[in-house]
């Protein structure tokens, strides 16, 4: 089995393992530290990818790139999420239900993007948007303890959004190397002097998810 796994294969699976310790500093509601694991995991998830295209990727590399995203993407922003908002969350029974139900929601709608992403996949362009786009809007919101009442109909849509058939442009080197820098920089500041670095990213992924269709669509007709 070892032998299958190839140097991008192991990013990967540092990707899950930063998802997964993530997961385990929220029970002792440790949020700073869990929100640096999941942008280290989106780092990560990033590298695989680069790696992969340098040296290749090992024959289990898209189902072991599937089950970490599910970790780190997925599972994780939604235990930060409860966990930042346990009190807002608990105060009423039917409400904790509604939000049970909305995480339930991003968890399916996770599921069906991980496991279709490689059918789906072009050259171009993402079919829906990308899963660690969805997570850095919610993890940014979340983080900045924005008001729940917001947060809720957002990974709603956050959900809709990645099994759209909206298609997002692929970004080149670049875009990749400033999107991984916006990341660190949040990964150091936190949400010192305002929170001013997460806002950064977080705006800098809204025009891309906003402009982003529409270029897709402007140059294909």
């Amino acid at each position: 089995m070892i032998r299958l796994i190839s140097l991008a294969d192991v990013i990967t699976i540092i990707n899950a393992v930063f998802g997964f310790l993530a997961i385990i500093m929220l029970f002792s509601n440790q949020i700073r530290i869990s929100f640096s694991l999941i942008l280290l995991a989106l780092l990560a998830d990033g590298l695989d990818g680069i790696v992969a295209r340098k040296v290749g990727k090992g024959k289990t590399g898209e189902y072991l790139e599937a089950m970490a995203d599910m970790i780190s993407l997925s599972i994780a922003p939604m235990i930060f999420v409860y966990t930042t908002y346990n009190d807002t969350i608990l105060s009423e029974q039917s409400f904790h239900i509604l939000v049970l139900g909305i995480f339930i929601l991003f968890l399916i709608c996770s599921v069906i993007r991980l496991s279709s992403f490689h059918i789906l996949k072009d050259k171009k362009y993402f079919i829906g948007l990308p899963a660690s786009a969805s997570t850095i809007f919610i993890l940014i919101l979340a983080f900045l303890q924005i008001d729940f009442i917001y947060i809720l109909p957002f990974i709603a849509v956050m959900s809709f959004a990645m099994i759209s058939p909206v298609r997002f442009p692929k970004p080149g080197l670049k875009i990749d190397t400033i999107a991984a820098g916006l990341i660190i920089i949040t990964l150091v500041m936190g949400n010192i002097y305002n929170g001013i670095a997460p806002i950064l990213l977080f705006a800098a992924l809204l025009i891309y998810a906003i402009i982003g269709p529409l270029y897709i669509r402007k140059n294909s007709a």
